[in-house]
């Protein structure tokens, strides 16, 4: 299908050193992660009944979560802010299909092309708190996008057992090298709702939901 992102930045020089230096740094240390998964029948049965799959995360977990799961044609919606354009580009070295929007800044478009990839039986991945938080709160983009797509929202979520911290507001997790991490899938829901206003209503179950996973990975 037509790629769903918007138009790519050019970069700078500094830029793309940075992107080098960082996909390089990945790739080393996730050569010794060990990664186990907790509940992929569900994704295997969503995928039998060629039902689309919107993967919802928090944002702290991002690397945690999206590198096991590169170059498998997953979407995945990133910030239009400058900072993005990094993360986006070493999305694009992992094998993922960009979204270009957030709620904050370019929604009506990034809504629009999760809708369409989501109808076109394709992936998505999202932080649902992202991409400036609060966190762990459940912004409605992904629940109306599920709602008029007709997918299935999946809440995940991945437990490291050694990483790192930032100081950031996400407290996002950098696994260090060894570390055991734990991807889990969580029970598939549907949203039903008659608009999207009543759908955006969703968000407390969806948190709950959020953390029953989390509870999940870590057990």
């Amino acid at each position: 299908m037509k790629d769903a992102r918007g138009p790519m930045t050019e970069v700078s020089t500094g830029m793309k050193i940075s992107i080098f230096a960082a996909s390089r740094l990945i790739r080393a240390i996730s050569s010794t992660w060990r990664v186990r998964f907790v509940g992929d029948e569900t994704v295997q049965r969503l995928h039998a009944e060629k039902t689309s799959i919107l993967f919802t995360f928090w944002h702290g977990e991002m690397l945690a979560f999206l590198w096991p799961h590169r170059n498998r044609g997953v979407h995945i919606l990133v910030s239009e802010h400058k900072d993005g354009e990094i993360i986006s580009r070493i999305l694009q070295w992992m094998g993922y299909n960009l979204i270009r929007g957030s709620t904050s800044r370019g929604a009506g478009r990034a809504l629009i092309g999760m809708v369409r990839v989501l109808k076109a039986g394709e992936d998505i991945a999202i932080t649902p708190d992202g991409p400036r938080g609060p966190r762990h709160k459940y912004a409605p983009g992904a629940v109306i996008a599920a709602q008029r797509s007709g997918a299935a929202i999946l809440p995940s979520a991945a437990y490291v057992d050694r990483f790192w911290q930032l100081s950031s507001w996400d407290g996002f997790i950098i696994p260090k090298p060894f570390a055991r991490i734990t991807i889990a899938y969580g029970t598939p829901t549907f949203v039903s709702a008659d608009s999207p206003r009543d759908a955006a209503e969703e968000a407390p179950r969806l948190e709950a939901l959020m953390e029953a996973v989390k509870q999940i990975a870590c057990a």
